[in-house]
């Protein structure tokens, strides 16, 4: 008796630890007997999120978003909106609304846009000038494919067969344009660039070619505007402003200012030597856009140290003591700088020993001006150069030949222009 009493105790206790086991090791139980603990989930996670200050999770695969560029202030930049004729302002808008693939900035320029000495406005549209037109873009590869299928008589027939991809590779090549030009439009020719804005925004900071940025030191009419063109600008025309400052003497016209200016990018310019483009180019531009240049300069000249330019004067008058000369230095283009650096071995004690020795220097030195010219001729030439080759490419024979020819006798017309003035 007292065997079996034993016997069904111990088989009870087994049975109750089998129980006790399955609820242990399993997800779940149908056993009433056994509680469930409160969902109470703190502190697991607790000490998970403990461990993992050593072993962090992986962050979840969500795409980041690039921060917008805050919203510019609505007078920021309107120095660089210039006015033109409101059937000029028209046809330029009408011409870039009727391209499909998507523009993010567009201007327009020349003497098509704004008048320059030597080059009469023609009622006839044979003889009215080209209008120019650069087009910053995001994606220049997909830009040409939506631009072939829309306009395939813009481009030569050999990138018609290569393709949109060789397009957009040769435009990469220095300075990173790709021209299409003598396109019948709206009933005048035109010629358009291609670029991207990361190109373009990269050239007005650095002056790495200087070839959009030197066009852009120049009137022109933006057609559509972009926040980060627009802010990379505005540092673009300061650099050229002080640029042209530290090559001008104490005392000097405004003309003799938007002359230095003008004439930045084209030292080095393969075109100015040949008879493809008019040495009296720059006279005849601030001859007849001597308004627009002081819309774009005058402001700027006020925010900068040492610079008297009053509002109704047409003279200027600047600090040009070392120290005042060493802050315009200290902010040029990094290209430039990059440069004068290298103009500024050899010459006196290293930048590493005594830096603001260094700069008041360099600024102090008389062969300065000469020095800022010579090396912004390098840093023209190269690119522009290219740029030229790269015109046969993009246009072909015929047209280049075409294009050739009305350089020329634009070269001639001017030079005619000059000598009977």
């Amino acid at each position: 008796m007292l065997s079996t009493t034993r016997s069904s105790a111990s088989r009870a206790s087994a049975h109750h630890l089998q129980c006790l086991t399955r609820s242990l090791t399993t997800d779940s139980t149908t056993s009433h007997n056994v509680l469930t603990p409160p969902l109470h989930i703190s502190k697991p996670e607790t000490s998970k999120s403990r461990q993992s200050q050593l072993y962090p999770r992986p962050r979840p695969a969500v795409p980041r978003q690039r921060q917008a560029l805050p919203t510019l202030p609505a007078t920021f930049g309107r120095n660089q909106v210039l006015p033109v004729p409101d059937s000029t302002r028209a046809l330029l808008e009408d011409i870039v609304r009727s391209f499909e693939a998507p523009i993010r900035y567009a201007f327009a320029y020349g003497s098509g846009v704004f008048e320059q000495a030597g080059y009469e406005k023609q009622k006839d549209k044979e003889d009215r000038p080209m209008l120019d037109f650069i087009f910053a873009v995001t994606h220049s590869d997909h830009w040409h494919s939506i631009n072939m299928q829309q306009h395939p008589g813009h481009y030569p027939l050999h990138a018609r067969v290569l393709g949109s991809s060789f397009v957009a590779k040769t435009q990469e090549l220095s300075p990173g344009l790709w021209f299409n030009t003598f396109v019948p439009m709206k009933g005048v020719n035109i010629k358009y660039g291609v670029t991207t804005v990361d190109t373009l925004c990269a050239d007005l900071l650095n002056w790495r070619t200087l070839y959009l940025a030197g066009r852009m030191h120049k009137p022109l009419r933006i057609i559509k505007d972009d926040a980060r063109v627009r802010l990379t600008q505005q540092v673009n025309l300061t650099s050229a402003l002080r640029t042209a400052l530290l090559m001008l003497p104490e005392s000097f016209t405004q003309r003799e200012l938007f002359s230095a200016i003008a004439g930045i990018s084209y030292s080095g310019d393969p075109r100015m030597v040949l008879p493809a483009e008019n040495r009296g180019k720059v006279e005849n531009m601030v001859s007849r856009q001597e308004d627009q240049f002081r819309e774009l300069y005058w402001r700027l000249a006020q925010g900068l140290p040492g610079v008297r330019w009053a509002a109704g004067s047409k003279s200027v008058e600047q600090d040009t003591s070392p120290h005042a000369r060493a802050a315009h230095l200290k902010k040029l283009p990094e290209e430039l700088l990059k440069h004068v650096h290298q103009r500024a071995e050899g010459r006196g004690p290293p930048r590493e020993a005594d830096e603001s020795a260094y700069w008041l220097r360099v600024a102090g030195d008389k062969e300065l001006p000469s020095i800022l010219d010579s090396e912004i001729t390098k840093i023209v030439r190269y690119p522009a150069t290219v740029q030229s080759l790269k015109g046969i490419v993009s246009a072909g024979v015929a047209k280049s030949a075409r294009y050739s020819v009305a350089k020329v006798s634009k070269w001639w017309k001017g030079t005619s222009f000059s000598s009977s003035s």
